[in-house]
């Protein structure tokens, strides 16, 4: 059989993705401050686009679909509404299926001009950047402090609110606010902030978490082991040290002018704005996306934040003026590519505005115990759990609940923050994954030194008061939160003892 080239024609289906579907779902993983800055592109781009409320002289076209108003609602409300993901696919571009017949190409030109928009100006065929391209490189004074609560406090309850207490820290590493406004958002006692607080002033770098300059010299001073009655008098007067009130301060300090010499000096050393090592956080400003309210009849109001998101419409009599203008064809086809563009982007965002809606109220409604009383009532939930209760893939509520933020009566919090891991239990309702540390670190913290628990022993008695866990996930759960090995305790509560 002879060996020689060819032409041979093939037909075949595969599923593709278009721009204008791939754009969508990038516009719902973004943030608002992102989104803002797409609308900002597109308004730039398309002269049929106009921010404002709509009125009679900016309606739609004859024969266009009108604008979907935006509305608020309850928690119950949203459950019972629309079970779907869309009522009509996203990429389906009804004004330029004629012009895909008679190319033959099944992708229509706009589309690739709104991925460029998306991408941003000059950065055609570009992702939508993420939020992690807005971030400052270095690490922030926030993921500084988280990285080292874990292994401080004593229980979840206490980190929790460390890291909030670390989220409501300025720059220079001051904390402005009252700590018992701290504890009734967070619905804790005086006593957990205050040792929250505590916390924070063990982590690194010392001083951070301070509530004044004096209290901040004064963590470094005992840090390192220099805070004497002298130091004190010094830190405790600092606008005499303004002043240069050098024979007063003496007097206060009871010190010579050799040992006050060498006491100025080292207040010196120390770092009034120990925070300002980290990146600043103006890069992190949290803008929440979901407003959380109770209402009268003891339930949720839930509302999206569009205070920086402003409303989309087509301007009619514009779109009218050039159509009547513009004989030419190739006019006549962009203009009616603007305004299917328009349309497409409206649809998208009312349909991310939607699906938010309906993700953060499964999210009230799964976690209604932690917005009434507290963290203490946190429960353990999945992206699937949700996802199946609004009818939606798991992947669409995990792009929902990317850098988005619920505010509340007891803070501002990220979506994911809710979803947090559990362990099977006896009465079926599960445990959270908090939860069980605590519980072995409850353990470990009451055995004696001849009578260390290993991790099967650990293991045996979770399960019977009703987690069913096994020995290595145990040790997994011990190693997070900085327990050593039955080994390691063993040596080290002999040395407590000697």
């Amino acid at each position: 059989m002879a060996l020689g080239p060819r032409l041979d024609l093939r037909q075949s289906q595969s599923l593709v993705m278009t721009p204008q579907l791939q754009q969508a779902i990038k516009l719902l993983a973004a943030s608002n401050l992102e989104i803002e800055t797409f609308i900002s592109d597109a308004l730039e781009t398309n002269p049929l686009l106009e921010a404002g409320t709509v009125s009679s002289d900016a309606a739609e076209p004859p024969g266009e679909p009108d604008d979907v108003p935006r509305e608020e609602f309850t928690s119950d409300q949203l459950m019972v509404q629309g079970q779907g993901e869309s009522e009509a696919p996203l990429d389906i571009d009804a004004g330029a299926l004629d012009r895909d017949r008679e190319t033959g190409d099944g992708i229509n030109p706009s589309d690739a001009e709104w991925g460029a928009a998306g991408a941003g100006a000059g950065a055609s065929g570009e992702d939508f950047p993420g939020i992690d391209a807005t971030r400052a490189a270095a690490i922030s004074l926030g993921e500084h402090l988280d990285s080292q609560i874990g292994s401080v406090a004593v229980n979840p309850k206490e980190a929790f609110a460390a890291r909030h207490i670390a989220g409501l820290l300025d720059d220079a590493g001051y904390l402005s606010s009252d700590l018992r406004d701290v504890a009734y958002d967070l619905g804790v006692s005086l006593e957990v902030a205050e040792d929250a607080l505590e916390v924070i002033h063990m982590c690194d770098p010392t001083g951070v978490g301070a509530r004044s300059l004096s209290e901040c010299l004064a963590l470094q001073a005992k840090e390192a082991n220099r805070y004497d009655p002298c130091m004190r008098a010094l830190v405790e007067n600092l606008e005499l040290v303004a002043k240069g009130e050098v024979a007063k301060l003496k007097r206060l300090c009871k010190v010579d002018d050799d040992d006050f010499a060498d006491m100025l000096r080292e207040l010196r050393e120390y770092d009034p704005k120990p925070g300002l090592a980290f990146a600043p956080s103006t890069s992190d400003i949290v803008i929440p996306d979901v407003l959380l309210t109770d209402n009268d009849v003891g339930g949720w109001d839930i509302a999206l934040n569009e205070e920086t998101l402003p409303r989309l419409i087509v301007n009619r009599s514009y779109y009218v003026e050039l159509n009547q203008g513009s004989p030419d064809p190739e006019a006549q086809g962009w203009l009616k590519e603007k305004l299917a563009d328009a349309h497409w982007l409206i649809r998208a965002l009312d349909q991310r505005q939607k699906t938010i809606l309906k993700t953060a109220a499964e999210i009230v409604k799964q976690q209604d115990g932690f917005f009434r009383r507290g963290v203490s009532e946190l429960r353990p939930l999945t992206l699937r759990e949700v996802a199946e209760q609004i009818d939606m893939h798991e992947s669409t509520v995990s792009r929902v609940t990317s850098n988005k933020y619920l505010h509340c009566d007891r803070g501002c919090f990220e979506l994911k923050y809710f979803f947090t891991s559990g362990v099977g239990s006896s009465d079926g309702e599960g445990a959270s994954s908090e939860a069980i540390k605590a519980r072995i670190k409850a353990l470990t913290d009451a055995e004696e030194a001849k009578k260390v628990l290993s991790d099967q022993k650990l293991a045996d008695l979770l399960k019977e008061e009703g987690f069913d866990l096994a020995r290595r996930t145990v040790a997994k759960y011990r190693e997070a939160i900085g327990i050593g090995s039955s080994a390691q305790r063993r040596r080290q509560k002999k040395l407590e003892n000697l």
